[in-house]
């Protein structure tokens, strides 16, 4: 059994930013010419979230953010922000609620997902950041 351990790094905008990584994650794991285990990833950061949707407009565009903005609306005025005088208390809120990272396995050097399931990283921050995952891999 080996183990892994590679990091993506890149910008986002922020409120809510989602980007599908899972060509970064496939490539990852390509590289390392493992047939069979599991991946881990895991974004740094806790206004982050890691999660599988059918990436397609609707959902990305509009449907994701605001299903959010009704459970942890930005703008509210969280406790957190007023422990730390800044405004992102429900990036945190919605970086507990996705989780920052996804679980997914791998047989014979490829990623088991579904037809429409792609591996997303969504940046909840209220402004734009350098963000990094760290993927790590266990297999054979």
């Amino acid at each position: 059994m080996e183990i892994i351990t590679q990091t993506i790094e890149f910008n986002t905008k922020g409120n809510t930013d989602i980007i599908d990584i899972t060509d970064k994650v496939r490539k990852i794991l390509q590289d390392t010419k493992l047939q069979e285990g599991m991946i881990q990833v895991f974004a740094i950061g806790s206004t982050t979230g890691v999660s599988t949707v059918e990436y397609e407009p609707g959902l990305v565009n509009h449907d994701i953010a605001e299903m959010l903005q009704q459970i942890a609306p930005y703008g509210k005025n969280y406790h957190h922000n007023q422990t730390w005088g800044d405004d992102n208390g429900g990036a945190h809120l919605r970086s507990t609620l996705m989780g920052t990272h996804l679980t997914a396995p791998f047989s014979l050097g490829e990623l088991i997902l579904g037809t429409w399931q792609q591996i997303i990283f969504v940046d909840f921050d209220t402004r734009s950041r350098n963000r990094k995952i760290v993927v790590q891999i266990m297999g054979k």
